[in-house]
């Protein structure tokens, strides 16, 4: 079992960034997390929610409040708080892997016998310290000698110091520490210190006149007060300010609301202050101009409101998972957490649960950048997804569609696509030169330059000549359009590669202690042999990419030499071509599915087999058997399928299911990048 303690260097380091990054790569490396609250302050503890909501670990728990802490310190002195302490953490990590420690905060200025205190529990835990040091508004200087501070600290009252984390770090400061431990630098990021229009309703008491949920998640990332004139108000009207106004100054609202209808400037919402509300006359052409601009209204007056909102920072808080995967793309960009794991020497388990294959799949997309083309901008969940993807760092991306639907979506959703390059295939000056080429690709089918100048503008016809051009990497379709829709283009542009004959699929089915590879589930309908031994060929491929070691499972009705018949003769033949053709693959069939996965019918039908109650890859007959059975298997047994992964394409084109959630669409996003890493330029 492997523990680490958080310990924070006085107030404001912003650990939270911290401990949710260190939770995030524990849940990657091992099975059963916990969590662990020595001394619990007043009112909620919200990053022991936050953690628990969005991780579920296994254990999870707090020792003793402040309060009852000081009782018995008083009474029956330290060495008794801290054996209780002590047993409580003992119990907790019998119930995990690895524990994540969040150290105390005291509500005191005695900071040197709060470090006390936590070295001491640290060093009576047995848990190696990772010290966070705050240093918001530090100059170099300052900052490193509060580095060196945190580490001698801890280090002299006996702990194991891992690293030392300098948080919040002003933007052009550059930090250079020589301590004999991993020293790293986070810098400030206003996104994640500004508050939210959620949570300015909540400080101010205020009612939502106009908006949604989205809206209120928006960041606020400044103030601009109305009381000026129209000109002077939009010379100060910027991306993700906060219009405070009399609610009589209807003006305002709508030359805002205005701004963003535009383009020109996004705030991030609107606040009436003295508890008037404008007008119904206004509030309807509002709501046609900007419908996801949050306006709200406030009993209090705007001087109120200000004084009120002056020191609001922004919290990671389990309903708003965009700041989430803002904080955990921050940490993972500016830590080594590679190197980090290996310190706290976290090998990975052999079990793999759904949440562990998916980190996985965005650690490895993130190894190495790609460039993905979204042929469908213009809807809502790719959008979304664009914006997890973007905040986490895990590709680049071409959102393809009209842009100034796209552009006012996004603001209306709240999201901050800042860094993604928006392509109308309509009006790109790439249109010509692809329908030249296109009309050269397709001539022998009777293609016209004129035809194909309308064919391209075809989105998915115009992401596949951009990854056929090799302006991006790969693309990921399908979440509007049918599957056909989605690779017909693939077909005709990319083609397939040399030694396979035919382009198929699989999903990853990630069980809760296993991930097994289903082929082929959404592509062919009824395979020949020739056919089945190249997706099982593939699939093998595929699973062993993604670190599933392959044992392929050829599955029919029968097992062995136990039945007969066109259907699994087919799957005979097609084993003995696999057997053929990749001689150093463990390949067994024809075998029902029974026997392939469990190992004590494995032992009665087939003994001796390497393959059989052992299977990781497991490739059925035909189209009908192998949908159902993912479905079947998804829907009843709780597992979690990634995919359809489409597998011997020249370059990387996959397909979305229709009802795809945002989540797929990550992850379907992520194994893409993954399969352009290994794509010859």
């Amino acid at each position: 079992m492997r523990s680490i303690y958080v310990a924070g260097l006085g107030r404001g380091d912003g650990r939270q960034i911290v401990e949710l990054g260190l939770m995030e790569l524990l849940t990657r490396r091992v099975d059963r997390t916990g969590v662990f609250r020595p001394i619990t302050g007043a009112g909620e503890d919200r990053t022991l929610e936050l953690l628990k909501a969005r991780y579920r670990p296994a254990a999870s728990a707090t020792g003793v409040s402040a309060e009852d802490a000081a009782e018995i310190y008083a009474e029956l002195g330290a060495e008794e708080l801290i054996s209780r302490l002590v047993a409580r953490f003992h119990t907790l990590e019998r119930e995990c892997d690895a524990l994540l420690v969040l150290g105390s905060s005291f509500d005191t200025d005695d900071l040197p016998r709060e470090l006390a205190f936590n070295a001491r529990l640290a060093a009576e835990f047995g848990a190696p310290v990772i010290v966070v040091v705050g240093a918001h508004g530090d100059s170099a200087e300052e900052i490193v000698t509060e580095m060196r501070t945190g580490y001698q600290v801890f280090s002299d009252l006996g702990c194991t110091v891992l690293a030392v984390i300098a948080n919040r770090v002003p933007g052009e400061v550059a930090i250079e520490c020589d301590l004999p431990v991993p020293c790293y630098a986070i810098p400030e990021n206003p996104s994640l210190s500004a508050p939210t229009v959620g949570q300015v309703m909540q400080a101010v008491d205020a009612e939502l006149l106009q908006g949604d949920e989205d809206g209120l998640r928006r960041d606020v990332l400044g103030f601009v007060f109305g009381g000026a004139t129209l000109p002077v108000f939009l010379e100060h009207l910027v991306d993700g300010a906060l219009v405070i106004t009399p609610g009589d100054r209807s003006d305002l609202l709508l030359v805002s609301l205005a701004a963003e209808a535009a383009g020109t400037a996004r705030p991030s919402g609107v606040v009436m202050t003295v508890g008037e509300e404008p007008p119904d006359a206004v509030r309807a052409l509002t709501a046609r101009l900007a419908p996801g601009v949050p306006v709200l209204t406030a009993e209090a007056d705007s001087f109120t409101v200000a004084t009120t909102l002056a020191g609001l920072e922004g919290r990671l808080t389990p309903d708003n998972p965009r700041k989430i995967e803002t904080a955990l793309g921050h940490f993972e960009t500016h830590v080594d957490t590679e190197g980090l794991a290996d310190r706290i020497e976290l090998a990975r388990s052999e079990r793999v649960t759904p949440m562990m294959f998916e980190h996985t799949l965005l650690e490895r997309a993130r190894a190495s950048l790609r460039h993905i083309v979204l042929p469908e901008g213009e809807e809502d969940r790719i959008l979304r997804a664009a914006d997890v993807l973007l905040r986490r760092g895990i590709v680049d991306l071409t959102l393809l569609g009209r842009e100034e639907v796209i552009r006012r979506r996004i603001g209306d959703l709240g999201l901050d696509l800042g860094e993604v390059t928006v392509v109308d295939p309509l009006v790109s000056p790439l249109r010509e030169s692809f329908a030249q080429e296109y009309a050269g690709l397709r001539a022998h089918k009777g293609m016209t330059m004129e035809r194909a100048m309308d064919v391209v503008t075809d989105v998915n016809f115009f992401g596949t000549m951009m990854l056929h051009r090799g302006l991006v990497h790969g693309m990921v379709s399908g979440a509007a359009h049918t599957t056909a829709a989605t690779i017909l283009p693939a077909f005709q542009i990319i083609k397939t590669v040399p030694d396979t004959s035919i382009v198929s699929s699989v999903f990853f089915m990630c069980l809760s202690d296993r991930v097994l590879v289903y082929g082929d589930c959404a592509v062919n309908p009824v395979p020949d042999a020739e056919q089945l031994a190249d997706i099982a060929i593939s699939s093998a491929r595929t699973a062993k990419r993604f670190g599933v070691e392959p044992r392929v499972a050829m599955l029919s009705y029968s097992t062995g030499e136990s039945g007969s018949g066109a259907d699994v003769d087919k799957v005979r033949a097609a084993t003995a071509l696999v057997a053929e053709r990749a001689p150093d693959l463990l390949v067994e069939g024809p075998i029902q599915y029974d026997a392939a996965v469990d190992p004590r019918v494995a032992a009665a039908k087939l003994p001796g087999s390497q393959v059989a109650g052992r299977a990781t890859v497991l490739i059925f007959p035909d189209l009908n058997t192998g949908n159902n059975t993912y479905k079947a298997v998804q829907r009843s047994a709780g597992a979690v399928a990634v995919g359809p992964v489409l597998q011997g394409l020249r370059r990387p084109v996959n397909d979305l299911s229709r009802g795809a959630l945002v989540t797929d669409i990550v992850s379907t996003v992520a194994i893409t990048a993954i399969q352009a890493q290994e794509v010859a330029p």
